[in-house]
């Protein structure tokens, strides 16, 4: 099994791709470079890690043909050009979310990777861990039964100290606020286990902060299945949860409620009966435990590319992700629902920034 060599720009949660996707993983990544624009800040994690390469410049990472992987971890204003510069560069990708900030800047991503050498894979590291991907089998299993009714929380907090942070708050940076940096994991999760969505409802708004972007949201989606769900997203909570309430015919599912890795055990998986139980019990007889987060997508990655399985997560997971995110804004804006798929002639398929109140 070859070992894949990394690149990772942007040393803030680059810093945890670092530590939880490539340390726990030395047969299959070799970081050989780090980058970024602050250079104390490079210097430290270079200095922690061992990491002898050091650079400001993402162009320098692109010629290199030692470098197999650039693991993008830079703010989400400059996502879509180096994404599709690396694609053409001609190196498998590594995206943090928001991929991008307009479902046209998504397309334009999907037609660079049509045509690119390497691959890419945005990344959504809650789809992983003990308690999420159990919910997984029994769902896929048929053991659940029809989806009927789902309830998803994002409480955490914000305070103006993390807006110091210049590019945090505003649409041209940040490319929005908690639907698009925060609450976009638990919306995958619930697109994950429970299916696409068809129809939405949904309202944003400023109240916790002095910043651009929505702090607040809420929304009434209908899913492809017929289920009903409700989002709420506030970063004004004085206890920090996520928290995915799922209500299927034979089985409902509630997530840990722990913020920034809900796809751990403890999840509470509640059988309609003894007959149910049975055959969850017998689903999941030969569990072998998951770590979370970077540490399985990572490593689901490193196999995909060597032939060994799917892509983890791919670039339409993230489309249809801001997918949702678009349809909220669009819908708060007009104030009326929207249906499911946005395509080219919408209002926000260009650009999707929404009036917040």
């Amino acid at each position: 099994m070859s070992i894949k060599t990394v690149a990772v720009v942007g040393c803030g949660i680059g810093r945890s791709h670092i530590i939880e996707g490539y340390l726990p993983h030395p047969d299959m990544f070799k970081i050989t470079a780090i980058c970024d624009l602050n250079e104390v800040r490079l210097k430290e994690v270079g200095d922690e890690f061992g990491i002898a390469r050091r650079t400001a410049s993402f162009d320098e990472l692109l010629t290199d043909e030692t470098i197999d992987i650039i693991d993008i971890c830079t703010p989400p204003g400059i996502h879509l050009e180096q994404v599709i510069a690396a694609l053409r560069a001609g190196k498998h990708v590594i995206c943090e979310k928001p991929l991008t900030g307009s479902l046209a800047g998504v397309d334009a991503i999907m037609q660079a990777e049509r045509v690119a050498k390497g691959v890419l894979m945005p990344i959504f590291q809650y789809r992983y861990g003990d308690g999420i991907e159990k919910a997984k089998r029994i769902i896929a299993a048929g053991v659940a039964g029809k989806p009927y009714l789902g309830s998803v929380e994002t409480f955490w907090l914000r305070t103006p100290e993390y807006y110091a942070v210049p590019w945090r708050g505003k649409w041209e940076t940040e490319l929005g606020g908690v639907l698009v940096t925060h609450a976009l994991h638990q919306h995958d999760m619930l697109m994950h286990l429970m299916g696409p969505v068809s129809k939405v409802f949904g309202r944003v708004s400023t109240r916790v902060n002095d910043i651009e972007v929505e702090d607040c949201a809420s929304a009434s989606l209908l899913m492809q299945s017929g289920a009903l769900v409700s989002l709420s997203c506030t970063l004004g909570s004085q206890e920090e949860i996520s928290r995915l309430r799922l209500h299927f015919q034979n089985v409902t599912f509630e997530s840990s409620h722990e913020p920034y890795a809900p796809g751990k055990d403890p999840w509470r998986i509640i059988a309609a009966n003894d007959q149910v139980q049975g055959q969850i019990d017998a689903l999941i007889a030969d569990w072998t435990p998951v770590a979370p987060r970077f540490t399985t997508q990572m490593r689901h990655f490193h196999r995909h590319l060597n032939g060994q399985g799917p892509l983890p997560v791919t670039s339409r997971d993230a489309r249809d992700a801001l997918e949702l995110v678009t349809a909220i804004y669009q819908s708060s804006d007009a104030g009326c629902e929207v249906t499911l798929p946005i395509k080219g002639d919408s209002p926000k398929y260009a650009k999707w920034r929404a009036t917040t109140r």
